[in-house]
């Protein structure tokens, strides 16, 4: 059973987008993606600085064109990109997406044309954007100790436990004074590490952006998943696109349960995991909570060959009681 995963903010980096535009029809397809969104997409996936694909509002575009690209690249023809996606059936058995990863994660289930995932994660970053800079806040990553003392600490400093994504990892997000105070009175043997983002995301602090989004998603007609596709509220499949629209708008202030998801995906009997480009932190995480899958973290055109054959190998395997249904 294959699940196809799309990272979240944070794992993008300077020039990762380079070695793709290599490959025929991408420079192209970015040329109208940049149109879309009105960002130059090219310029930020290969000359841009740190600094500036770390802009919320530049980050998630940038993160879901790159994850459709990879996945066009992977599963259909890039001179005709919209015919790739949805990905057929037979290709995939599930998707899930981090966070913002989400947008990728629902084009590829056919919930949202490609254009639309990009329209409407292009109101999301910039509603981000403006909410994170109406009070100064961020995030930490809390590593190790256990899982009650953690969540304690947090919530002891006033933050949300803003990502849980299991593996013993999970993020605080709040107010730099929050913050402090956690760093001041830390969970006992966890280690704290700052995430260069540029506010307190899945929390309260979006709100405001949560509902610039819900208003841009009224004017979309979403479709229905055509492969199974988790949701970030509850780890839970979702069957009706309406309904993970939905969660993708609340999801702005609201946790993101990656830990739920992963043990949906146990459950559901996956044998194999491909990150889509920017890769390396889902896959991460999967080699503790997913022990046995086979995993690859697509980094650069040259992964496609073993990712193909990963599809051939693992989609519509399904381990003894987890058959497809319908």
């Amino acid at each position: 059973m294959l699940v196809i995963v799309a990272p979240g903010q944070g794992a993008q980096a300077p020039g990762f987008l380079s070695p793709w535009l290599e490959l025929p029809g991408v420079p192209a397809q970015f040329a109208t993606w940049s149109e879309v969104t009105g960002l130059d997409l090219v310029r930020y996936g290969t000359v841009a600085d740190g600094d500036e694909i770390r802009d919320t509002a530049v980050a998630q575009p940038l993160l879901v064109s790159a994850g459709l690209a990879v996945a066009s690249a992977l599963f259909g023809p890039l001179s005709d990109v919209d015919s790739a996606l949805p990905v057929d059936p037979g290709l995939v058995d599930a998707t899930a997406g981090h966070s913002v990863g989400e947008f990728t994660a629902a084009a590829i289930a056919g919930v949202l044309s490609p254009e639309d995932a990009l329209t409407l994660v292009t109101e999301r970053g910039r509603g981000m954007a403006e909410a994170a800079a109406r009070t100064e806040t961020g995030m930490t990553a809390v590593l190790g100790g256990k899982r009650e003392d953690v969540l304690a600490a947090i919530e002891a400093a006033g933050l949300t436990a803003a990502n849980d994504n299991g593996s013993g990892q999970i993020v605080a997000a709040g107010t730099t004074e929050q913050l402090a105070a956690l760093a001041e009175a830390p969970p006992e043997r966890a280690r704290l590490r700052s995430l260069s983002v540029a506010g307190a995301f899945h929390t309260e602090h979006m709100a405001p952006a949560m509902e610039r989004v819900r208003k841009a998603a009224r004017s979309l007609s979403p479709g229905d998943p055509t492969v199974r596709l988790l949701s970030n509220a509850d780890g839970a499949v979702v069957e009706e696109g309406s309904e993970y629209l939905d969660h993708m708008v609340t999801q702005i202030s609201s946790p993101v349960r990656w830990d739920a998801c992963t043990q949906t995906l146990a459950d559901l009997g996956v044998t194999a995991l491909i990150e889509l480009t920017p890769a390396g932190t889902l896959t991460g995480l999967a080699k503790r909570a997913l022990r046995g899958v086979e995993l690859l973290a697509i980094k650069s055109p040259d992964d496609l060959e073993r990712a193909r054959a990963l599809v051939k190998e693992h989609a519509g395997v399904f381990p003894s009681g987890t058959e497809q249904e319908g």
